[in-house]
């Protein structure tokens, strides 16, 4: 083996890993930075990986937001609790903020909130107590990351 082959075969490894990471699904520089890091790589061989990847477009910050964001509206989630979850990801800042926000003018919060509290809604009109009743859809919504207009738009139509 000559010195050339030697210095390159971490890198080899550390792209072969990311490729194979990334097969499986999307993940933020970030997120691919963490998993190689706990995998042993050095930061020369990471920040390397991570050049090529966004160079051959196989990591994309932004697509994996708005693909993100889609999908934990489609789970039922609020726009607190999505912004909370990008920051999970690592993807915060004003430009997730834009994306964020591009995103609310096509979900419609009070009604990914309505859809999933009209499902819960038989386990809430258990409670005989109409205080607690709102209390506990309170509690249900702000946990999925709705906001309080949102909540209490929706305990004034369900009450």
């Amino acid at each position: 083996m000559n010195e050339k082959t030697i210095s390159k075969d971490p890198y080899r490894k550390a792209m072969n890993t990311a490729v194979r990471l990334l097969a499986r699904r999307d993940h933020t520089g970030f997120e691919l930075q963490h998993k190689l890091r706990q995998r042993g790589y050095g930061c020369g061989v990471i920040d390397a990986v991570l050049t090529e990847c966004e160079r051959l477009d196989y990591i994309n910050d932004e697509r994996t937001a708005r693909m993100y964001i889609g999908q934990l509206a489609r789970r039922g989630f609020g726009f607190r609790r999505i912004r909370l979850e990008l920051k999970k990801k690592g993807l915060s800042g004003d430009r997730f903020e834009s994306i964020l926000n591009e995103s609310s003018s096509e979900i419609d919060e009070h009604e990914i909130a309505r859809k999933i509290l009209q499902k819960k809604m038989k386990s809430f009109e258990r409670e005989e107590d109409s205080k607690k009743r709102r209390d506990k859809i309170y509690r249900f919504l702000y946990s999925k990351g709705f906001s309080d207009m949102v909540i209490s738009d929706l305990i004034r139509e369900f009450s």
